[in-house]
């Protein structure tokens, strides 16, 4: 196998050439979201320019162009994941695709007194619609604990696999803490309890080789545009026997196969659950980021980010009055911190003024800041086109400004 020139890679995200403040850009929010490479922006430009039509709906020749581009698109992001076309529903993210689990999964089913368990480590998106739900239909949510480490407490998670928990909700990677948790492992103890699994997967597909069919889950979702892609763009795949008997979440066209006063008789899944004109162009260039992804090997990324990781811990790790929130010992590349004596929206800020971009914040992840006690941190996410050298930038800069306000 030859040798990927990850330096090289670099050229094809032309954001990476900008300076900001004068001073070279170091993108460390890519857990936020992804650059784009110069084949995703070009997808989407090719398409506006030379093909913009609606899908689905015209046999002319651009309408023809259009549906073959985003079904294709569909197809490739299927193979990708190891699933089938059919049971993926394009969605535009984690957020919408969760939201339609809950809508129209969950409330036709829970009844009061039932229970939703969710994992401390949850993004507000796989909390907030489980609490719109209980609230409707008069179920309660559990809440699965975590370790100082930021691992989740599997022998506690077990326990709490109660009789009366019919759905869980478990990210596949902290968006915080970077823990990659052993869905598998997960999704099997649930399944033999009778609890439907909904899987996060945001933070999983852009950095690792995810296999949906080898995890045993009810429902996984993830979104684009963490994974090179544009925004709003993503999806949610189910198995079979879900969608053909979930209503639907939207009503419109495209969803139906005929309609009439007395009864509408609704089109067969995924169209099922894609009501309107979707984002064409964004899932066309979602299709162009799979291809990005699939030609480096998501085996190679995850290799390249994991010994990036090592790096950026191993330095971090020597300034002193810097605190590592997270340390699993299965985890992605993202490192959530703190600097004895500042803040981290001004850690951030004084960061920015040297060209590098961290998030800083709760990061849509409150009940996680309540267990560590603190209001927020500040996030390095890395990518595989980020550097040692980059690494060591944060590094320098953050013990300049520790040396400033110390």
């Amino acid at each position: 196998m030859t040798a990927i020139d990850w330096q090289a890679r670099r050229a094809d995200f032309p954001v990476l050439s900008r300076r900001v403040h004068g001073k070279p850009l170091v993108y460390l929010d890519s857990a936020n979201t992804s650059q784009k490479p110069a084949a995703v922006i070009e997808a989407v430009d090719d398409f506006y320019r030379r093909h913009n039509a609606n899908v689905s709906r015209a046999v002319h020749t651009l309408g023809g162009e259009a549906t073959e581009s985003y079904e294709g698109a569909r197809k490739r992001l299927a193979a990708f994941l190891n699933v089938r076309p059919d049971d993926l529903v394009l969605t535009s993210g984690t957020t919408q695709a969760i939201n339609l689990v809950a809508y129209s999964f969950a409330l036709p089913r829970l009844r009061p007194g039932e229970t939703i368990l969710l994992t401390r480590m949850e993004h507000h998106a796989n909390i907030v619609p489980w609490q719109l739900i209980a609230e409707r239909c008069g179920a309660t949510i559990k809440v699965a604990e975590i370790t100082p480490a930021g691992e989740l407490d599997l022998d506690a998670l077990w326990k709490a696999m109660t009789p009366e928990v019919k759905i869980l909700g478990v990210t596949h990677v902290s968006n915080v803490l970077g823990t990659v948790n052993p869905i598998a492992e997960i999704c099997r103890e649930a399944r033999r309890r009778g609890i439907a699994t909904v899987v996060d997967g945001s933070q999983a597909v852009p950095h690792r080789p995810v296999d949906i069919a080898a995890l045993g889950c009810d429902f996984y979702a993830f979104t684009g545009h963490k994974m090179l892609g544009p925004t709003g763009t993503g999806g949610l795949w189910a198995r079979r026997e879900h969608w053909l008997a979930m209503p639907p979440f939207l009503g419109g066209g495209e969803m139906i196969k005929e309609v009439r006063f007395e009864k509408t008789t609704f089109n067969d899944p995924p169209h099922k659950f894609e009501a309107g004109t979707p984002n064409i162009a964004g899932v066309v260039g979602l299709g162009a980021a799979v291809d990005y992804l699939s030609a480096l090997g998501m085996a190679a990324i995850e290799a390249r980010e994991q010994s990036l990781l090592a790096y950026a811990t191993e330095r971090l790790s020597m300034v002193p009055g810097l605190r590592i929130i997270g340390q699993a010992q299965q985890k992605a590349a993202l490192i959530s911190f703190l600097v004895e004596g500042a803040h981290a929206h001004d850690l951030a800020t004084l960061l920015d003024l040297e060209g590098i971009a961290v998030r800083s914040g709760h990061h849509c992840a409150h009940p996680l800041m309540q267990f560590y006690g603190v209001p927020a941190t500040c996030r390095a996410s890395l990518a595989f086109y980020n550097t040692t050298t980059e690494i060591d930038a944060l590094v320098t800069t953050i013990d300049k400004v520790r040396k400033m306000l110390g």
